[in-house]
């Protein structure tokens, strides 16, 4: 079974930036699209952004323009690069493996720890 390991959050200032990983492990990393998620205690998980395995990305009108989300295949590696951070974008970011259809995004795994951010003065 595929595991992931999401890394790189932490306590940054309203404005500044942090770019997010997640490591996966297994060799349908390449064939699967990923999505990066982010939950906040009693609030419901929502979809940040999605990269397919040829490279179309997609994002949450939330984060549209200071978010970026790529992939690197080689090292089985997706990354969340955030900038402009705002204090709402506070809370434990997921990745996990997705399906993507028309009008929806499934997720397919399991979910990990998470890598919490914070953003805060």
């Amino acid at each position: 079974q595929v595991r992931l390991v999401e890394s790189g959050g932490g306590l940054v200032q309203p404005g500044g930036s942090l770019r997010l990983s997640c490591a996966a492990s297994g060799s349908i990393f390449s064939i699967n699209a990923m999505g990066w998620y982010r939950q906040v205690p009693g609030k419901q998980r929502e979809l940040v952004a999605t990269i397919t395995d040829g490279g179309s990305t997609n994002y949450a009108d939330a984060v549209k323009g200071r978010f970026a989300i790529s992939r690197d295949d080689a090292k089985s590696t997706v990354y969340l690069q955030m900038n402009s951070l705002k204090p709402e974008d506070t809370a434990s970011y997921y990745c996990n493996l997705v399906l993507v259809y028309s009008i929806r995004v499934v997720p397919l795994g399991s979910w990990g720890q998470g890598t919490q951010v914070t953003v805060s003065s």
